[in-house]
């Protein structure tokens, strides 16, 4: 292992994470704040430079050879913008040149972005439960959902970084919910944490005194044995049964990893999936397709944008994985 230390930033609608993560895929430092997502550009960028200053301090700091991001999307890597749904502020916001005219960054490092959930996919895939597989689809869930491809082995992160989002699937285009992103009936309008939280509140559950209407709490009534709670569970289960098996037909694959805050529910949310799953992967090739949780949990997006950053910065011309071993 060589001493180079790659730079990563997770971006999405509830937090912004920082990590320095070591050539062998190992978090050595991570940082966390909170998502202003309804605050201003500026707001938004200021959380983003606070991580950026907190890992500055870090001792690995100093051999700091690349910076990758992973944020919520849609994203345009060639440009080097963002313009996440669920960041209203952030349209075409000029991520990358703000990044790169951040005084601590050091001059030189170019930083990389991507969609948030095509990171996780390259983390999983480098690291995590995804290692070895050729073709995979790694899904993010939490206040939005996105999705990242694995197919022959190789990330395939497409030309503005987009490819994969699982989330802004068409699911039920007659009734669904209009989606911010303009559609209607999108994958995230169903399972997101927050379409979770929302559908369980209409349907007449009400959280414990004291505690929010979130993802979590709707998880904790589904276990108690709340009805209303278990459906809109199984709501958010069926939806995301139909987009991957939409997935599966169109590329064919062997894995698909769930991670992302709502995936900590568990098998609260992992029994129906499989369950809806086997009624809409019917064909002999989409059929008992495996759905398992991500093994590096939140961690997936910071190691995955490590990794494509030191993807980049190798100038190897693909997005091949993985770093450690080539």
């Amino acid at each position: 292992m060589d001493a180079l230390v790659y730079g990563a930033l997770d971006i999405g609608g509830t937090k912004i994470a920082g990590g320095l993560v070591s050539s062998d895929g190992r978090l050595v430092a991570r940082s966390q704040w909170a998502t202003p997502a309804h605050g201003t550009a500026e707001e938004m960028m200021a959380a983003v430079t606070s991580v950026l200053d907190d890992l500055a301090l870090h001792p690995e700091w100093k051999s700091l050879s690349c910076l990758g991001i992973g944020s919520a999307g849609p994203v345009d890597t060639a440009a080097g913008t963002v313009s996440p749904v669920n960041i209203p502020a952030w349209r075409a916001f000029p991520l990358v040149d703000r990044i790169r005219a951040h005084p601590r960054v050091p001059r030189g490092v170019e930083p990389v972005v991507v969609g948030d959930a095509v990171a996780m996919a390259a983390g999983e895939h480098w690291t995590g439960a995804a290692q070895g597989v050729d073709n995979a689809l790694g899904i993010v869930v939490s206040t939005g959902i996105g999705g990242g491809l694995i197919l022959n082995g190789t990330l395939h992160a497409g030309p503005s970084g987009n490819a994969g989002h699982i989330g802004h699937l068409t699911v039920d285009h007659a009734r669904g919910p209009e989606c911010p992103c303009g559609a209607r009936g999108c994958v995230e309008r169903f399972a997101s944490g927050t379409a979770i939280a929302t559908h369980a509140v209409q349907s007449g559950w009400v959280p414990p005194a004291g505690v929010e209407p979130t993802a979590a709490a709707v998880a904790d009534a589904a276990r108690a044995g709340d009805p209303r709670a278990a459906a809109a569970y199984d709501r958010a289960g069926r939806a995301l049964a139909a987009a991957i098996a939409a997935t599966a037909a169109l590329v064919e694959l062997d894995l698909v990893v769930v991670g992302g805050g709502v995936a900590q529910a568990g098998e609260t949310l992992f029994t129906p999936l499989r369950r809806h799953l086997a009624d809409y992967a019917v064909l002999d090739f989409t059929r008992d397709l495996p759905i398992v949780p991500a093994k590096l949990a939140s961690d997936a997006g910071l190691i995955g944008a490590a990794a494509l950053a030191g993807l980049s910065h190798s100038d190897r011309g693909t997005h091949r994985l993985s770093p450690a071993n080539q």
